[in-house]
């Protein structure tokens, strides 16, 4: 009976702790569960997988219940039955211990690595004959705990070091709500609902389509930001942001001051903050992680989340969380992965080599090279066979997996060296890398292939090679691309029809670049790509909050009209003004009367205030005296 319990009792708290676990993480997407709550959850499974380690719940758990059986059987019954009691005390002080302040390395290492066998196990990923991983999931699915930095710190330094003291204080702070895309921090104002919410617009074909909309107040309160944006002064949106702390086009542009006077922290925490308003007012079917939610750019109150989301994608990008980072693009891309307003495809294969997701680079180019034509952007023609090379690098892989991937690294290698032949030179050069006497005086990576270029082709060269040069540092990868160089200028010394065809289509391409590629590069600030912008896009004012609107913006409501000047004032009304700023020829605006019957007397007195303007002005006016030298041996020309 012993061995029967033994052997009963682990499996079914295992199976309903892993389902507990799926369910919360799949089923509550729109109502995320607070700390506390993923804390007890994640305990639960600590209790379940490690707090019977008397019990079995690997696959000796047969010959654990044997041995216990055994040694159960062998006085009497007497021990075991008073064993029973015992073992229910023990767990319940194992949960006491667990639900307490401390917690063992060990064991909070031992549930990572107990989800990641979950996730392994689940059969969304099988392997094809290729040996490419291919995955269930839509190619844009977001997970929800890689949304959350500290996740990723956790699987380098361990959840301990990670957590430390954290949870007896997040006991003691106020409630706030949980969200997914940040963290509320203590020191942020109290929330309350800004004036801000998320309609459904449309659902077609399994996508649903939302917006966000600005109640009345808050409508108020924009016209105020405008106001205080126009005025060139900081400190006015400052004063906005103490009476309204959520606003979050105050916040975006806030954040761009405080990055420039380089002040990091509180210009991520703006953004944070943004990001926290604008997510407390999604509408419950929203969801980030299905990849099937859209918001339109064309509309102004939609722009602030995307600009958000990408702010602080580039934060956590520059202090080196790369799969998080990668998630975030992730998620921008989804919202409008058609019109691509802020141009990420630009970005997500840096973010992919970084994160070493290449399966993820790999499959998208696949997926999408025949609908995207992503081989025509320098980035992806030159990151896939970078991605290829390194899955050729991983010894785990069978030697057929090995050797496909370094003939299609080659193949596309050289097809990007002829398509974009500008692009090697500048990458030499970032990377410190001479080049040999035969490619340095050959006219096909010459200089004469950087100038006979377009000019939308080359910012999109010079955003690539000033984002990823540090990828190409790899003594490796030197070499490997040294190899296809030579091959290259095989193939072009012996006139192969596809360098001719490459050169012509970049001289039918690429004549101009969207108004989203000039976006993605001012929300960039790369310098190389920035310099060459047209004067066309660096003529007129860049905002912050919004920067280059869609010209065929979608406007819910307009920002009524300024009534401080009269605005039917003449021209000569307008030129006396010019001149003297106190005149005006037709004084206050009088709300009642007869206008005709105060013609006469209104020229009057604007020929009275014309009077008096002059006077004051000739009153004011100083001759200043000319300087006298009292030196009496000086040329005497002011004597």
């Amino acid at each position: 009976w012993a061995q029967e319990r033994a052997e009963r009792s682990p499996a079914p708290a295992v199976s309903l702790a892993v389902f507990f676990w799926h369910s919360t993480a799949e089923e509550s997407e729109d109502e995320p569960p607070s700390r506390e709550e993923g804390t007890d959850a994640r305990l639960s499974e600590r209790d379940a997988a490690g707090g019977n380690n008397e019990g079995a719940v690997t696959e000796e758990a047969e010959g654990d219940g044997q041995r216990e059986g055994e040694e159960a059987e062998q006085p009497d019954q007497t021990p075991v039955l008073s064993n029973k009691p015992r073992k229910k005390k023990k767990k319940r002080k194992t949960k006491k211990t667990s639900a307490g302040e401390t917690l063992e390395d060990n064991d909070l290492e031992d549930i990572d690595s107990l989800l990641e066998k979950i996730e392994d196990t689940n059969g969304l990923s099988q392997q094809t004959q290729s040996g490419i991983i291919a995955d269930s999931r839509p190619l844009l699915y977001v997970e929800h705990r890689n949304l959350n930095p500290e996740n990723e710190l956790k699987r380098y330094f361990g959840a301990r070091a990670v957590l430390g003291d954290q949870r007896p204080r997040q006991r003691q702070r106020q409630y706030v709500r949980s969200t997914w895309l940040t963290a509320p921090k203590n020191t942020w104002p109290r929330y309350s609902k800004t004036g801000i919410a998320m309609q459904l617009v449309d659902t077609r074909r399994g996508v649903q389509y939302f917006t966000f909309e600005h109640h009345r107040e808050y409508q108020q309160v924009q016209f105020k930001f405008l106001d205080a944006v126009e005025s060139m002064d900081p400190n006015n949106i400052v004063l906005l942001l103490q009476m309204n702390p959520y606003h979050v086009d105050s916040l975006l542009q806030l954040s761009d001051v405080c990055r420039m006077q380089e002040d990091q922290e509180m210009a991520r925490d703006l953004i944070e903050r943004a990001l926290y308003s604008l997510e407390c007012a999604f509408h419950p079917v929203f969801s980030l992680t299905s990849g099937t939610c859209r918001l339109d750019y064309r509309r102004p109150e939609n722009r602030a989340f995307f600009l958000a989301l990408f702010k602080h994608l580039m934060f956590l990008e520059k202090r080196g969380w790369g799969p998080t980072a990668l998630e975030f693009c992730k998620l921008i891309l989804s919202l409008d992965p058609e019109n691509d307003p802020l141009c990420v495809l630009l970005l997500i294969d840096f973010l992919s080599l970084r994160a070493r997701e290449y399966t993820f680079l790999t499959r998208m180019f696949q997926e999408w090279e025949s609908h995207r034509n992503l081989s025509q952007l320098p980035n992806f023609a030159f990151s896939v066979p970078l991605a290829y090379f390194f899955l050729s690098q991983q010894e785990e892989r069978s030697e057929l997996e090995l050797s496909q991937a370094r003939e299609r690294a080659a193949r596309l290698i050289q097809l990007a060296l002829i398509m974009f032949p500008s692009v090697l030179m500048p990458l030499l050069d970032h990377c410190s890398v001479q080049p040999d006497a035969r490619v340095v005086s050959h006219s096909f990576f010459g200089l004469n292939a950087q100038i006979s270029q377009p000019p939308a082709l080359n910012q999109l060269t010079s955003l690539y090679v000033g984002r990823t040069h540090s990828l190409w540092k790899d003594p490796a990868v030197m070499a490997w691309l040294e190899t296809n160089v030579h091959e290259v200028l095989r193939m072009v010394e012996a006139r192969d029809p596809l360098v001719e065809e490459s050169e012509h289509k970049r001289k039918m391409r690429y004549q101009s670049a969207p108004r989203n590629i000039y976006r993605h590069v001012i929300l960039s600030e790369m310098k190389e790509a920035t310099a060459a912008l047209p004067l066309e896009v660096t003529s007129q004012p860049v905002m912050g909050f919004d920067p280059l609107p869609p010209l065929d913006s979608i406007v819910s409501y307009t920002r009524p009209e300024r009534t401080n000047h009269p605005s039917n004032e003449s021209t000569l009304s307008l030129f006396f003004r010019s001149l003297l700023p106190n005149f005006n020829l037709q004084g206050d605006i009088r709300h009642d009367g007869d206008e005709e019957a105060a013609a006469g007397q209104d020229l009057n007195q604007g020929v009275n205030r014309l009077m008096a303007a002059m006077r004051d002005m000739l009153a004011n006016i100083q001759f200043q005296e000319p300087p006298r030298d009292d030196n009496p041996e000086g040329d005497g020309d002011w004597d």
